[in-house]
């Protein structure tokens, strides 16, 4: 049983359930109802720049009880490299069983093309990738990177800052302009593989615009994408059998994002909490970490517009909630909430 929590109805929701608003994560934990728990990590752990208050040590309490936990990122880079930067973050990778990604998972099948889709996409691609937050490695895929639309088989989107040039470097672009080269890679008929679903994603208090808006964008232009990571249901069943679970009634995701985590949650049949605190703050009304939410409407509004619905609702991942540690220390709360 879960205590001091309040629970409202979302009148919308399909399955007409609860959804219960947390203080911190210790009131889940104690419930020892979850084995697997799969984090998502920007928004929820960390900015990009700096883990949030708390994070890590609720991640070492959370340890403490047991829980297996995951990351679950729609990342465009390999699980490797984002264990890699977590621990530059001052995460300890032990706590995590390991990682999933977006970009593990595009990785994995264009070099295996063990489906019909991917054997049948070519090697020629266009590829759009980062420039300020460092590009993608394709080696070891076998891929020619070509410029030229005419020459290109494929479109492989992992960012939107820039386009990836034959010689290996990548020239920088506006994503107004990666948008101009997908009208005429739409006008040719040339499917898309999306390493990061992402729309937007929080680095350092601000939203960025990631891949999942140009391939958005490309199916409003008649071009076919093919989706990797969240909400797909593959990343969570990749992520059970990481944890070595098998019912969904074990397992509970968290997550910053209606549309993906949380969304993706529901579509895999997992329970999920939903962090308000990440890239729907400022459609909630919420200005400072750890807020929380005072009008229980506009949550209303924002699952309906989603179609998704959190099990429960909590404003940080944390062990307390800033109510909590005020209630003891009046100065540490104060500190934590600025933004």
């Amino acid at each position: 049983m879960i205590g001091r929590c309040s629970s409202v109805s979302l009148p919308n929701s399909s399955d007409g359930k609860l959804l219960h608003n947390l203080n911190g994560i210790q009131q889940l934990a104690e419930t020892r109802q979850f084995k697997a728990w799969f984090l998502d990590q920007f928004g929820v752990l960390h900015d990009g720049k700096q883990p949030y208050p708390g994070a890590i040590s609720t991640l070492e309490k959370l340890a403490n009880y047991g829980a297996k936990m995951v990351i679950i990122s729609n990342s465009s880079r390999r699980a490797s490299t984002t264990m890699e930067k977590l621990k530059t973050l001052g995460f300890d990778p032990s706590l995590f069983v390991g990682a999933i990604t977006s970009g593990e998972l595009t990785y994995q099948h264009l070099e295996r093309r063990e489906d019909a889709w991917f054997a049948a996409l070519g090697r020629s691609c266009i590829h759009m990738t980062w420039n300020d937050r460092g590009a993608i490695s394709l080696e070891g895929l076998g891929l020619k990177v070509v410029e030229n639309v005419e020459e290109a088989e494929f479109v492989l989107a992992h960012g939107t800052e820039a386009l990836g040039l034959s010689s290996g470097a990548s020239c920088p672009m506006k994503v107004e302009d990666l948008e101009k080269i997908l009208e005429k890679c739409a006008a040719k008929k040339i499917p898309m593989v999306v390493a990061n679903p992402d729309f937007v994603t929080v680095e350092a208090r601000a939203l960025r615009v990631m891949p999942g808006t140009l391939a958005a964008t490309y199916e409003k232009l008649g071009g076919e994408v093919k989706w990797m990571g969240k909400p797909d249901k593959i990343i969570y069943k990749s992520a059970m059998e990481m944890a070595g679970v098998e019912e969904a009634s074990e397992c509970i995701a968290v997550g910053d994002s209606l549309h993906h985590d949380i969304k993706g949650a529901n579509v895999a049949g997992i329970q999920s909490a939903f962090i308000t605190g990440g890239i729907h703050a400022n459609e909630l009304g919420l200005s400072k970490f750890g807020q929380v939410l005072a009008d229980p409407s506009s949550l209303h509004e924002l699952t309906s517009k989603f179609d998704a619905y959190p099990s429960y609702v909590l404003p940080s991942f944390m062990w307390f909630s800033l109510q909590e540690i005020a209630s003891k220390n009046d100065s540490v709360a104060e500190k934590l909430s600025q933004p």
